[in-house]
């Protein structure tokens, strides 16, 4: 099993700041992919921004030139710097992992959210 623990979100006003982070743990023998989705009320979750094997990545053209996904692998976690919020970027964010397991399997899991507001 696998663990993701977030942390970072909270109450901002517009064109502030937010630094989110995702780490992993448990029965990991490889991070495949590691992502953020934000959900809404209403909504289904959302890419936000993925990186990919440690260095490609992907991001929602809404956020793109703002928020900035970065990790560090020997931590097994993962940023989301965030800059310029705007009021819509209020949501849930959920972290994402795409495992390899030691025992050959490969899952993906959530984490339990982190919530950000931006105020205007």
């Amino acid at each position: 099993q696998v663990q993701l623990v977030e942390s970072g979100g909270g109450l901002v006003q517009a064109g502030g700041s937010l630094r989110l982070s995702c780490s992993a743990s448990g029965n990991i023998f490889r991070i495949n992919a590691m992502g953020w989705y934000r959900q809404t009320p209403g909504n289904q979750r959302e890419l936000v921004a993925a990186i990919i094997s440690g260095s490609s990545t992907n991001y929602a053209d809404s956020v793109k030139g703002r928020f900035t996904i970065s990790t560090d692998s020997a931590k097994k976690t993962v940023y989301l710097q965030m800059n310029s919020l705007k009021p819509d970027d209020t949501g849930v964010y959920y972290c994402n992992a795409d495992v390899n397991s030691w025992d050959g399997k490969r899952s993906g899991y959530w984490g339990k959210g982190t919530l950000v507001t931006v105020s205007s």
